[in-house]
């Protein structure tokens, strides 16, 4: 029981800070146009800049982990086909499911599993939970915005969805940091003192900001979806999809993961441990944007994202208790 306290001490003031997010946006005490300008503050500065940092100080032998890379994308790849095949239905077709497949591969590494996890673990947890960033956003979010053009509505619509993505991909600034605090880290480059003051004051503010943003981008996506329902979303269309990313990703990335290194795979398990932490995470909050820009039911999307959020205080806690 004391070590459970001790993981709440930790985790509770990351998950509190997006509770407090979500009551503001909701009580309107943050006006929702102000949102893009957070979510916008946090993308195109803290993150890229908290990103930078992290990758520029751990050696890049760690950034260029091949296992941690393919098991990762392994396992995406299965939630996305296992999602896709169990929520397609006549009601929910090829777009929805395929960004509900997302949100149940793709976890919130971004936003909330660096910070949570070098907080629990140190700072060498962020070099696995970088390089499924790197997947999710580059390959993962690729192939689901490709699967949700299938539906046929537009005879052009996959090559637009592949141009969209290509250019989402190119214009995210995440990975382009990333890349940049690797090479850092491969020159042994280092900023000059302002400019490295500079990057740390906004490094410093992803964390609280990145947080407080997940809770008000779920209240808003909540709020816009409800006000556009006709009907409400039955559970049975959101509620499976949390439980598979709270539960099924978790086990399957550390049952990929601790085959792999059966059979050789040079998967340390500090490695794993952080993987499987990182696949515990709540959906990507940002999912949410992606589906409404794409015409996908984004109250099914929002609700799932939203119940992943709140049950992962106690569900991940109890991940983090079990693998420590």
């Amino acid at each position: 029981m004391q070590n459970l306290l001790q993981i709440f001490s930790v985790t509770f003031p990351f998950f509190a800070l997006v509770l407090c997010g979500y009551l503001g946006a909701r009580r309107r005490l943050l006006p929702l146009e102000a949102i893009p300008g957070l979510n916008g503050f946090v993308l195109f500065f803290a993150l890229p800049c908290m990103l930078y940092r992290f990758g520029a100080s751990t050696p890049i032998a760690q950034l260029l982990d091949y296992s941690v890379f393919l098991i990762w994308l392994l396992c995406a790849l299965l939630m996305v086909g296992f999602t896709v095949a169990v929520t397609l239905n006549r009601r929910i077709r090829w777009n929805d499911a395929a960004f509900g497949a997302l949100v149940a591969a793709f976890p919130n590494t971004g936003f909330m599993g660096v910070p949570l996890l070098v907080a629990l673990l140190g700072a060498q947890a962020a070099a696995p939970v970088i390089v499924g960033i790197l997947v999710d956003m580059v390959i993962t979010t690729s192939l689901c915005i490709a699967l949700s053009r299938l539906d046929g509505a537009d005879k052009h619509g996959m090559a637009v969805a592949l141009k969209n993505a290509l250019r989402g991909m190119l214009t995210n600034p995440m990975p382009w940091a990333i890349l940049l605090g690797g090479l850092a880290s491969y020159l042994r480059f280092e900023l000059p003192g302002p400019v490295h003051q500079t990057v740390g004051l906004l490094a410093d503010a992803a964390s609280p900001v990145a947080l407080f943003t997940i809770g008000a981008v779920l209240a808003r996506s909540h709020i816009l979806a409800t006000e556009r329902e006709q009907s409400p979303v039955p559970l049975r269309d959101y509620v499976p999809v949390a439980v598979f990313k709270l539960v099924l990703h978790p086990l399957l990335v550390l049952g990929v993961g601790l085959l792999a290194m059966r059979l050789g795979a040079p998967l340390t398990d500090f490695a794993l441990t952080v993987m499987v932490l990182a696949a515990a995470l709540p959906s990507a909050s940002n999912v949410s944007l992606l589906a409404e820009r794409f015409g996908a039911d984004n109250g099914r999307i929002a609700r799932i994202i939203l119940v992943s959020t709140a049950v992962a205080f106690l569900s991940f806690s109890g991940a983090v208790s079990l693998l420590r």
